[in-house]
């Protein structure tokens, strides 16, 4: 599986007026999977899913969505014709194979999160990601 194209379609972010304290829910899902026409690929075909990364912001008791950050796109990758066909078979069941569903996953994220961090940065939301902080040391007396 070698990866052709990862285009986002959509990039939403709102904040509520008031926030309060909050969790956030994180969730990747797979809206459609289907065989992809690509001229260069001679001996491979090519597969297009697209894809909706939502992070929600809730309120305490997870009841109430506060604010929430929505990427939605599109990741085409090439595979052989073995590969196409399981992933064809499974699509009918709407899943994807654990070791091709993982490597989405972690794609998604790394092109999605820093400007998630971005956009919550802009809206005075948490950083959905874990930032990198530096303290000093203490000195012993």
């Amino acid at each position: 599986m070698q990866l052709i194209g990862f285009n986002l379609t959509k990039i939403s972010a709102a904040r509520a007026e008031q926030q309060q304290l909050l969790n956030l829910d994180t969730n990747i899902e797979f809206i459609n999977l289907q065989k992809q026409k690509v001229e260069i690929l001679k001996e491979s075909s090519a597969i297009k899913i697209e894809f909706k990364y939502d992070l929600v912001y809730r309120n305490e008791d997870k009841k109430k969505e506060q604010s929430n950050i929505l990427f939605e796109g599109q990741i085409v990758f090439a595979v052989s014709e073995g590969e196409e066909t399981d992933l064809l078979k499974s699509w009918k069941k709407k899943e994807i194979p654990e070791s091709i569903k993982v490597h989405l996953f972690n794609l998604i994220l790394k092109k999605c999160s820093p400007k998630a961090v971005y956009l919550a940065d802009e809206l005075s939301l948490p950083s959905p990601v874990p930032l990198p902080k530096i303290t000093s040391a203490k000195k012993d007396n």
